[in-house]
């Protein structure tokens, strides 16, 4: 009996020292990059958005992170193929996206009563239907500045190390296998965006949405920088929504699940931060939603390609009872088929007494 109640005194003390443990370590959490907190505190992104305008040489992603935990200060980096403008980006731009990739609403007529209809609601009501992201050996500056929660560093590097080196130097703590990750794109001479975030307010955690960065750079392809997600201890979910001249889609999962549509369609009179972002000129935006269940499989970045120009929108279904007049079909029909029973029960009924008198007629 005391062995057992030993064993079960050390389970819960070792579950109990596990939780602890995960309440005070760094949860890593990497978008198109890796964003680290401080030591002893901890930060998870519950989602990365990115809004990408591709016009066939120039680049623009807009990013927004929605983020948890107790950070005052956390870190990304995020390398680009060519020289980077940095500014902070229109926090209205994702709310316009998804209004104009809301889901095409119809209803859908079922013939008996489900639950809620008549006779199984349960009020006397109409019940509402549920409504259905300074330079150092081997690191060049291109600059530094400030911009709203960020500190924005524009980086070029000709080796890993000594990239590692500054951004640990000048505050930017990131984690040490990302001088690994970051081998390929020296070896393809990228430059870099390094970020801190805090929070504008003393003693402020960074939770919630974040004010978006908008990053604009040349490129020859249109490209969205995903390698250093594989540093990532959780599981990660993209969406990414892409303006372009084509519909464009990933020409791999590169490690994840398979990227899904979710809208498909040119928007002719773009307006707002939209056609900030786009210009105001008809585009064509294409959204993909992306789950990385294990992000240490991932093993490049997203190259996107046109494809065919099929329009696609979700569509939301309202199940409705089929009525006639504000009556249900199916009671009319029951109703319909009672009362021609009985007529007919009627007429049966009818013929047999003029039958039988008849037959008292002759006797």
């Amino acid at each position: 009996m005391r062995g057992t109640l030993r064993s079960i005194l050390t389970t819960i003390i070792a579950l109990l020292a596990l939780q602890a443990g995960s309440l005070v370590a760094p949860a890593y959490a990497c978008g198109c990059g890796a964003m680290i907190p401080d030591k002893a505190q901890r930060i998870g992104v519950d989602r990365e958005e990115s809004a990408v305008r591709w016009d066939g040489h120039d680049e623009t992603v807009v990013m927004r992170f929605n983020v948890h935990g107790n950070a005052e200060r956390a870190a990304w980096i995020m390398p680009v193929p060519g020289r980077a403008d940095v500014r902070l980006g229109d926090p209205a731009l994702f709310d316009e996206l998804n209004r104009l990739a809301e889901p095409e609403q119809r209803d859908r007529y079922h013939f008996w009563p489900r639950g809620g209809d008549w006779p199984f609601d349960s009020t006397n009501g109409d019940g509402a239907a549920a409504a259905p992201p300074g330079a150092g050996s081997g690191v060049g500056v291109v600059g530094r500045e400030r911009l709203g929660p960020f500190d924005v560093a524009r980086l070029t590097a000709t080796d890993p190390e000594a990239l590692g080196d500054w951004l640990h130097t000048n505050g930017f703590e990131l984690p040490e296998r990302l001088t690994g990750a970051l081998r390929p794109y020296v070896e393809r001479k990228w430059e870099y965006v390094a970020v801190r975030l805090a929070p504008q307010e003393q003693g402020a955690i960074l939770y919630g949405e974040l004010t978006p960065l908008r990053i604009a750079f040349a490129s020859s392809e249109l490209v969205y920088p995903m390698r250093l997600s594989r540093l990532a201890r959780t599981p990660q979910t993209l969406g990414l929504y892409v303006l372009a001249e084509h519909r464009m889609e990933p020409r791999s999962p590169i490690g994840g699940d398979r990227p899904e549509v979710t809208f498909a369609g040119r928007i002719e009179r773009p307006g707002g931060a939209v056609a900030e972002l786009s210009g105001d000129r008809p585009v064509r935006l294409t959204i993909l939603e992306q789950k990385f269940p294990h992000p240490e499989r991932i093993d490049d970045d997203h190259h996107l390609r046109a494809v065919a120009d099929t329009s696609y929108r979700e569509v939301e279904y309202t199940d409705r009872l089929l009525t006639l007049g504000g009556i249900p079909v199916w009671l009319l029909t029951a109703g319909g088929g009672l009362l021609l029973a009985a007529l007919l029960a009627v007429r049966v009924k009818r013929r047999r007494s003029g039958r039988d008198a008849g037959v008292r007629s002759a006797a």
